[in-house]
Order: structure tokens, then C-alpha cells, then sequence
């Protein structure tokens, strides 16, 4: 019960955190940050899952061990079970709401793919602690039950541990996405292929040279593009094309907020495959 209550704790304060990424992701870009601050999320997203295995797991790992070696004489577990079962309910209805957000922002990808192609982690984030909280009012209630079952204190510390074991696992998961997001990942393939597609059918383009993408937030992309020119292309024709570009790569995603293209000859630049159609 103490574990969860940590849980819970850790839960409460981690929802708290992401709104304040949220909001300060919000802030308009100026001199110092030019494109934003968007990825401020993704350093909140890394804190929470910090606190998740450094509060959360340890704490219920370490509460398990000490119930462990000097059990607590058994107390009637009636409270326990009508506490357990209001937290299930709460706990149920949070992540109802949760699956029903990330699926409808996944569309026909798998669990898995959805959650490494995405780049809001608040979404995956709830969803993970939600599922993680649920599992851990699961193996409380058992851990419990078989105590009192078998009159032996000491499975109520196993449990404990167990659900510590359970949150340094999402903890850990959800560390390497808010890595990744940190780093800096690319735009959906699809997304990068479109890109390329539209450079590639300009006429006086000869050769698409290599598309670079990264997220500079959830909904905010920014595209370089090194493309070979057409040698007799006039410099203002050149302009023109530049800007005819751009407008239709906004045109196909609102995601794209800044845009960089190069004339580069292909001899002297670093070419890229071709991704696949």
C-alpha cells in the first residue's frame, strides 16, 4: 500500500510537470532560441521518467526489501481493498482516456510503432504511468490477499518489489524516447519521402541531393534541402522556384515551420538515398 501511495504520489506530480513542459513549449521563438522552445517538453519528459525510477521504483523496491527481512504482524485488510479498488476505478477511468487519445493519433500503426514514431511524449507518457498504475494496484491487491492467505507478511514485501520492478521498466522505456526526442529525431518517413518527392518533380531541379528533417517540437518540423540546380537557371528563376518550394512543402504538411534549400552540384555534395517510394 505504501508503494502505491508513492505511486500515486509520483504519478500526481509527474502530470503536473508535463503541463509546465507544455506551456513553456509554447513560447514564441526570439533571438536566443530561433525556432522555439518546443523541445523543452522533451527535457520535462526526461525528468518525469527520472523521477519514475529514481522515486518511484526505488522507493517501492527498496519498501519491499526492508517488509522483507522484519515483516509487519498482519492487520485486517478491509481498507486496503476498498482504497485498492477507488484507485482502480480512478486509475481505469484516466486510462480509458488515455488509449483513446494515442489511438486516435496512431492510426493503423502497432502499440509499439505508434510510441516510437511519436513525438509528444506527454501522450505516451500518461499512457505508460496509467498502464503501469493499474498492473501496480493488480499485484497490491494480490500481494494482500496471498498474505493474509497463507499468513506470511513477507509476500506483501514481494509485491512491493515487484511493483517497483514494473516502474523502473516503463521508467527505463520511457527514458530512451525522451532520449531519442532529445537528440533530435526525423520527420515520419512518409512525411520525408513527400518532401522529396516535390523537390524531385521541379523541373529545373536535375537531382535531389539529401533531405534532412528534425523536430524542434511535437507539431514544429525544420527541412534542409540540397538540391542540384539546372546550370543556365537565372538567379531570380532560381528565387522563384526556392519560394514555389517551400509553399507547396507547407501545403503538404502544417508541421513544417522552417525550411532550408541549398543549390548544391551533386558532385560536390553529400548525397543521400533515395528513400523508398
Amino acid at each position: 500500500m505504501l508503494s502505491e501511495g508513492v505511486h500515486s504520489l509520483v504519478d500526481s506530480g509527474n502530470q503536473f510537470l508535463l503541463l509546465y513542459g507544455q506551456a513553456k513549449a509554447k513560447r514564441p521563438a526570439d533571438a536566443r532560441h530561433p525556432f522555439g522552445y518546443g523541445r523543452e517538453l522533451y527535457f520535462w519528459a526526461f525528468v518525469v521518467a527520472i523521477l519514475i525510477f529514481a522515486v518511484g521504483a526505488g522507493i517501492s523496491i527498496y519498501e519491499g526489501w526492508i517488509h522483507c527481512r522484519n515483516p509487519e504482524p498482519l492487520r485486517d485488510p478491509t481498507i486496503n481493498y476498498i482504497v485498492l479498488a477507488v484507485a482502480f476505478l480512478l486509475e481505469g477511468a484516466s486510462w480509458t482516456i488515455a488509449v483513446r487519445e494515442f489511438n486516435r493519433g496512431r492510426g493503423g500503426q502497432g502499440w509499439w510503432q505508434a510510441v516510437r514514431r511519436s513525438k509528444d511524449p506527454a501522450g505516451f507518457i500518461v499512457l505508460f504511468e496509467d498502464s503501469a498504475a493499474l498492473a501496480g494496484l493488480l499485484i497490491a491487491a494480490l500481494g494482500i490477499w496471498a498474505s493474509h492467505a497463507t499468513g506470511d507478511p513477507r509476500i506483501d514485501g514481494i509485491a512491493s518489489i515487484a511493483i517497483g520492478l514494473i516502474l523502473a521498466t516503463v521508467a527505463i522505456l520511457l527514458a530512451r524516447e525522451a532520449k531519442e526526442l532529445l537528440i533530435g529525431e526525423a520527420a515520419d518517413p512518409a512525411l520525408i519521402a513527400t518532401i522529396w518527392r516535390i523537390v524531385e518533380s521541379q523541373q529545373k531541379i536535375s537531382a535531389v541531393n539529401h533531405v534532412r528533417t528534425i523536430h524542434t517540437a511535437p507539431e514544429s518540423i525544420f527541412v534542409a534541402v540540397s538540391a542540384d540546380f539546372e546550370d543556365d537557371l537565372p538567379m531570380g528563376e532560381a528565387e522563384t522556384l526556392i519560394e514555389t518550394i517551400e509553399v507547396q512543402l507547407k501545403a503538404a504538411s502544417p508541421m513544417i515551420s522552417s525550411i532550408y534549400i541549398r543549390p548544391e552540384k551533386r558532385e560536390e555534395a553529400l548525397v543521400q538515398p533515395r528513400p523508398a517510394r
